[in-house]
């Protein structure tokens, strides 16, 4: 059996999605637009590493940041039209998931992600 050869846009795509946190935090986004404040507390990430990967995810085109000028100032955090387009990768991980993937008791203890309705 020959063994596909792996392709370099597919090795940097699976590198930015596993990198601690990113995957999480497009899942939250797919949803809605939210605050920063709002994915701390629903993902379970510091604050600085939050920023750090936001700013991350924004220079790669996949999150974008939408500042409201009002007082307090608001910033919101969204998906580009890149960054939506990892929806159906993100629903068949989902689905592979619920499928092979043992349920684990914090899964009720945890705080749950916003559904997404892919």
């Amino acid at each position: 059996m020959v063994q596909p050869e792996l392709c370099p846009r597919f090795e940097q795509a699976v590198g930015m999605l596993s990198k601690r946190w990113n995957a999480l935090i497009i899942f939250s986004l797919l949803g809605e637009s939210q605050r920063f404040c709002t994915m701390t507390e629903s993902i379970g990430i510091s604050n600085r590493l939050l920023s750090e990967r936001l700013k991350e995810l924004e220079k790669d085109g996949i999150v974008t940041r939408n500042v409201y000028p009002e007082t307090p100032v608001r910033i919101e955090y969204s998906l580009t039209e890149k960054g939506r387009a990892l929806a159906p990768v993100m629903e068949e991980i989902q689905k592979w998931s619920q499928e092979w993937l043992p349920a684990q008791e914090a899964d009720e203890e945890n705080k749950s992600l916003p559904s997404v309705k892919f």
